[in-house]
């Protein structure tokens, strides 16, 4: 193999030698399977401490910008300031747009950036990359929540936080779904990424609650928490993520396990990525942008995700916001409530897995639950304010939907696309592959806040439903072709 996957984690070494001092527990405790479940747990905490430290400015712009008279916090004495509660210089009659411009600002320099990401995963040490990453991704975070304490106003420098944040974060998606894919192999693949891919619904949902602890008292500390939670990670990845099987080579359990004659055991438990073919295969050249393009079915996914992408980053970044809007509660209740959305989203994307992997059709998969989303968006927006119990039915039930497909996507879609028959047997295409992917979906990300900016501020968040519904339709129609294939090779 080539250096940038042969390099075993320092504090994988340390647990190494601990293990052959204690025959008894080497016996018990089988070691490669503790590797691959180790990294399975530990791309999910990953993933999850990401999503988590993007989750906060949703959270905080409820009160960057506020209707003073309805905060229940008494002004400071001698105050004569009637936006006393805001953050300029959000306390202006444009402030949608001007939180449109930071969602952007983050989502268009992650979507940019993420098309070079892949790229260079693909070429160096991806544990290095991830560490570097997380640690860059948590100090982006909590700069935004030091200006809370250095009295920042100045709107270029949360610009410029987003932007920093936008291209850190991009470290993370190629990582993970790199050593993933690595590991597990194709049989049951949708339902261990759909159940793995929860680690975004999880991440939104830590950050929210983090969040929403301090928002109302302190909001710089809204962003700092999510943003040593990240950093915190990220040590972890360092001491213990182990990338690819060839990188516990040396460890003489599993040396002993091959020279004993049981390679057949061990390729068949590692089904898709196993040990053995990559002690002896010749490395591979890393696949380029325009050769992982022409993969089959990537463009189409891409598209596709594009628009999926679009209608769950609106709810992202704007739902807290749209349920203070429709309701009665306060900003933390808004937060809290917002979350059913993503817990909707877990199941949905186990759901999504599991018919996947059922039907083997990935892309009927997704156009049927981009079509029933349809009518969930219609009808959340038309109920929602009915009574409690009907929008967390509906908040659950529309997360389902719309974060389904987008799981699905980049997960198990992302990880078959990477090792495409066309490919023949290189895996040197994942990162690059699920960098487009996933590149292109985010810029429907960036669009989608953005829109809803615009749109609910001059034609109300009715429109911006309606929008959603849009996307979604045209998400259907990108996937026409590789749905007629699919239901043409029935039996």
């Amino acid at each position: 193999m080539s250096s940038p996957t042969n390099s075993v984690p320092y504090g994988v070494q340390i647990l190494q030698k601990i293990s052959d001092k204690c025959p008894r527990l080497t016996r018990i405790v089988d070691r490669e399977n503790l590797y691959k479940y180790s990294v399975l747990v530990l791309t999910f905490i990953t993933y999850a401490a990401y999503h988590a430290s993007r989750k906060p400015i949703s959270v905080v712009k409820i009160v960057l910008y506020q209707n003073c008279s309805e905060v229940t916090t008494p002004a400071p004495i001698n105050n004569t300031d009637p936006d006393w509660c805001n953050w300029a210089p959000f306390n202006a009659e444009n402030h949608s747009a001007l939180f449109g411009t930071l969602d952007s600002a983050f989502l268009f320099a992650y979507a940019i950036a993420m098309f070079f990401s892949g790229i260079i995963a693909e070429r160096v040490n991806i544990r290095i990359f991830l560490t570097i990453g997380m640690l860059l991704s948590g100090t982006a975070c909590s700069m935004f929540g030091l200006a809370h304490y250095y009295n920042i106003h100045s709107m270029w420098y949360f610009i410029g936080v987003q932007i920093f944040g936008g291209i850190c974060q991009t470290t993370g998606w190629p990582g993970v779904v790199t050593a993933m894919s690595n590991w597990f192999g194709k049989g049951n693949r949708g339902f261990i990424f759909g159940i793995w891919n929860s680690h975004t619904s999880i991440g939104n949902i830590i950050g929210t609650l983090l969040a929403s602890l301090y928002v109302e008292s302190n909001w710089g500390l809204s962003f700092i928490v999510p943003g040593i939670f990240i950093i915190t990670s990220g040590i972890l990845n360092y001491l213990f993520l182990v990338i690819h099987p060839s990188d516990i080579t040396s460890d003489s359990h599993l040396n002993e396990k091959v020279q004993n004659g049981r390679k057949d055991e061990v390729k068949e438990k590692t089904e898709g990525s196993p040990i053995l073919s990559h002690l002896n295969g010749s490395p591979k050249k890393a696949v380029g942008f325009i050769g992982a393009i022409k993969i089959p079915g990537v463009i189409e996914f891409s598209m596709c995700l594009f628009f999926a992408k679009l209608v769950s980053y609106t709810f992202l970044y704007w739902l807290p916001n749209y349920i203070k809007y429709s309701s009665t509660y306060s900003p933390s209740q808004s937060a809290d409530l917002s979350t059913l959305f993503d817990v909707g989203g877990i199941f949905g994307g186990i759901a999504a897995g599991i018919f996947s992997d059922m039907f083997g059709k990935s892309a009927c998969t997704c156009a049927v639950m981009l079509f029933l989303a349809i009518p969930s968006l219609y009808a959340y927006n038309l109920l929602s304010s009915v009574s409690l119990f009907v929008n967390i039915a509906l908040l659950v039930v529309a997360g389902g939907l719309v974060n389904g497909p987008y799981a699905l996507i980049t997960t198990a879609v992302s990880a078959e696309l990477g090792t495409h028959s066309s490919l023949k047997g290189n895996s040197k295409a994942l990162s690059t592959v699920t960098s487009i992917i996933d590149g292109t979906g985010s810029i429907g990300a960036a669009v989608g806040p953005l829109l809803a900016a615009y749109i609910s501020n001059h034609f109300g968040w009715t429109s911006v439903f309606y929008m959603l519904m849009g996307s979604n339709v045209l998400a259907i129609l990108l996937l026409t072709r590789l749905v007629k294939r699919e239901l043409q090779n029935v039996g």
